[in-house]
C-alpha cells in the first residue's frame, strides 16, 4: 500500500495571535522546561517514539494525524522546543558549574545528561523553548522554504551560545576547522580551556600544574565513530535509501526519522558505535517524494530510491562539514543533524522551485 500526499500553497502572512496563543506559549515554556530536565538527548528521543506512534497510527487511520503534528512535532516534543530548551539549558548550566559528570567533551555539550529540578535551569529551558515555538511558527506562517523545526534548533544553538559567552566556532587546533587529526592523536588541553583561550593563556594556565591539571581533548568530533568521511557517506547512502524505501511503502514521511530518533535510546544508554541517521533518514524520504511529486512512487521503480539515497548523502555529509567547523572546536552543543536538515530541505525547495523536483515534500516554497 502506498498513499502519496501534496503539499498546499501557503499564503505568506504573519498570525500574531498564534505567535501569542497564552495556550501554545504555556505549552511551549514547559516542553522546553520539560527538555532541561529530562536532558535534550532523551527529550528527542520520546520525540523520536512519538514519531513512530503517530505516523503509524496516521497510516492505518488517516484522521490521526494530530498525534505527529501536535504532540511529536508540537509544543511537546518539537526538537525546536524540547531538544532546543534542554541543550540551552546544558549550556547554563556548565557556566553555573552545576555539571560535573565526568564527560569526556566540555559539559556544556553532555545532551545525555538529565539536567534534574534546579528552578533556573529549568527557567532556560522554558525561555528557549518558546524562542524555538516562535522560529518554528514563524518559519511556518511565513511559507520559509526548510524544514521549521530544524530551524529552530539550529538558530537555539547560536542564540545560546551568545547569550551565555561561549565562542560561536572556537580556535581550530590543527591545520584549519576541517582538520580532526588532533583528535585521532589524543591530543588535549587544559579542560577549563575555553575554545579561544591563546597558547600564552595555556601556558599560563598550566604552569605548575600540568601534571594535575584536568584535560579536555584539543579537538571534539560531535560522534568520535561517526566523523571519517567514508564511515559518514556509507551511512548516508545506507540510511538514505531505508528512509526512501520507507516512505515509498508507506506514504508516511516521517516514520523513518522517528525511527532513527528512536534508536538514539541505545546511544543514550551508552552502547558504543550507534550511528546518528534522523538528519538522514528525513532527508532520504523527503527527496524521494520530492522526485516523484503527486505521482505514486511505482511509476519510476527503483529509480526513485537511488534518488532517496543521493539527498541521504548529501544530508550526511552536509552534516559532517557543520560539525567540523561548528561543533568540534567549540563548547556547546549546536547540532550538526539540525543543521543538515535546514540546509537539504532548502535545496529541495529550491530544487522544486526551479524545476529540477516534480515537488517539494514537505516544505513550503514562500507561497510559489
Amino acid at each position: 500500500m502506498s498513499t502519496v500526499g501534496t503539499v498546499a500553497t501557503v499564503p505568506v502572512q504573519v498570525d500574531i495571535g498564534a505567535l501569542l496563543d497564552p495556550t501554545m506559549l504555556l505549552a511551549a515554556l514547559a516542553g522546553g522546561a520539560f527538555g532541561a530536565a529530562l536532558g535534550a538527548l532523551p527529550a528527542f528521543i520520546f520525540t523520536g517514539f512519538m514519531v513512530v506512534y503517530g505516523q503509524t497510527a496516521e497510516y492505518l487511520n488517516p484522521d490521526s494525524a494530530a498525534i505527529t503534528g501536535a504532540i511529536a512535532f508540537g509544543p511537546v516534543f518539537s526538537p525546536a522546543i524540547s531538544f532546543a530548551g534542554g541543550a540551552a539549558a546544558a549550556a547554563y548550566a556548565a557556566d553555573r558549574g552545576y555539571m560535573d559528570f565526568g564527560f569526556d567533551y566540555h559539559e556544556a555539550k553532555n545532551i545525555a545528561a538529565a539536567l534534574g529540578t534546579r528552578p533556573d535551569v529549568l527557567a532556560v529551558g522554558a525561555v528557549f523553548g518558546v524562542f524555538g515555538y516562535w522560529v518554528q511558527t514563524l518559519s511556518a506562517q511565513l511559507a520559509l522554504p526548510w524544514d521549521g523545526i530544524a530551524l529552530g534548533v539550529t538558530l537555539s544553538a547560536l542564540v545560546h551560545r551568545v547569550a551565555f559567552g561561549y565562542d560561536i566556532v572556537g580556535k581550530a587546533r590543527g591545520d584549519g576547522v576541517f582538520d580532526m587529526s588532533p583528535f585521532a592523536r589524543e591530543e588535549m588541553r587544559v579542560l577549563s580551556e575555553p575554545a579561544t583561550q591563546s597558547d600564552t593563556e595555556r601556558e599560563s594556565a598550566t604552569d605548575g600544574g600540568a601534571a594535575t591539571a584536568k584535560q579536555r581533548l584539543a579537538v571534539e568530533p560531535w560522534l568520535p565513530h561517526q566523523y571519517e568521511w567514508s564511515g559518514v557517506a556509507a551511512i548516508g547512502l545506507v540510511a538514505g535509501t531505508l528512509g526512501a524505501f520507507i516512505w515509498a511503502s508507506t506514504g508516511m514521511p516521517f516514520l523513518a526519522f522517528g525511527i532513527s530518533a528512536a534508536s538514539l535510546v541505545f546511544l543514550n544508554c551508552g552502547v558504543e558505535k550507534i550511528p546518528v541517521t534522523h538528519h538522514i533518514t528525513i532527508m532520504g524520504s523527503a527527496g524521494a517524494w520530492a522526485f516523484v511529486g503527486g505521482a505514486p512512487p511505482e511509476t519510476v521503480g527503483a529509480l526513485v530510491i537511488v534518488v532517496g539515497a543521493v539527498f541521504g548523502l548529501i544530508s550526511a555529509l552536509v552534516g559532517e562539514a557543520f560539525q567540523r567547523v561548528f561543533y568540534a572546536h567549540a563548547d556547546t552543543h549546536w547540532d550538526p543533524p539540525a543543521a543538515a536538515i535546514v540546509i537539504t530541505s532548502f535545496l529541495i525547495a529550491v530544487l522544486h522551485i526551479v524545476g529540477v523536483l516534480a515537488g517539494s515534500a514537505y516544505m513550503p516554497t514562500l507561497g510559489l
